[in-house]
């Protein structure tokens, strides 16, 4: 059969999304100092000519690839919200979710572009609403929880975002210090606080699903897990590449 000849739009799309892509591998390879759009253009394969037809700077092009990551990311979060809400899921489930999640290249890549954003206002505004749409889909999966239990959003919200910091912290920490039992033990001993926030009480609820791109592949829902975790966080959720 002869293959269908792709259009304009097709191929302008496909151009930009290899584009994002090797933005987010060469920042989480090389880091933000390091990035430069003739590297960019050469990871992807394309001409310098085609890089600046799609994007006009160098922070326009970085900014559109964390929101391309972070699209992805939120569309799972969405779904694992929806998981939570009907099977009553608990508060160690989402402490192991959060965990892989920015675990798996994402805080990485968050630590190389936030040293820029705090010294490049323009930077800066372009980013601030691309993560609040990330939060929302982790405050998604928090309210799944807080309705099910019966337990006050606001109170939740501050759960959340404390287990954010913990959780960012930690990863920081993986870069210097390489200690599965030491990382084992501070999500243990989280996840028996946490327990006594949302006691196990109320009945399942439905959440809408969210208007999320619909040829992401859904993430698999992850399994139970004990109060101290008995694998090694650190290690398992090793990005690529990542130097400790």
């Amino acid at each position: 059969m002869e293959r269908r000849r792709r259009s304009q739009h097709e191929r302008a799309a496909e151009t930009s999304a290899r584009l994002l892509n090797a933005t987010v591998d060469l920042l989480h390879d090389n880091g933000f100092s390091r990035l430069s759009t003739p590297l960019i253009a050469a990871q992807a394969g394309v001409s310098r000519g085609a890089l600046t037809h799609h994007f006009s700077s160098k922070e326009e092009l970085v900014t559109d690839a964390i929101n391309h990551m972070l699209e992805q990311v939120t569309a799972d979060l969405h779904r694992f919200a929806e998981d939570i809400a009907r099977r009553r899921g608990s508060s160690d489930e989402i402490v192991d979710y959060i965990w892989r999640m920015m675990s798996d290249r994402l805080f990485y890549v968050t630590m190389e572009y936030l040293p820029e954003a705090r010294h490049n206002d323009e930077f800066k505004d372009r980013l601030i609403p691309v993560v609040k749409n990330f939060h929302a889909g982790l405050d998604a999966i928090w309210m799944a929880l807080a309705t099910s239990r019966g337990v006050d959003p606001d109170h939740t919200r501050t759960v959340m975002n404390t287990t954010m910091c913990l959780v960012r912290g930690m990863i920081a920490q993986t870069v210097l210090r390489e200690d599965p039992g030491y990382y084992s033990d501070m999500l243990g001993f989280w996840k028996m606080q946490l327990a006594q926030q949302f006691p196990d009480q109320g009945a399942a609820v439905a959440v809408p699903p969210p208007a999320t791109n619909s040829s992401l592949k859904p993430a698999p829902a992850p399994k139970a897990a004990p109060a101290r975790p008995s694998q090694s966080p650190a290690r398992a959720a090793r990005p690529r590449g990542a130097r400790v």
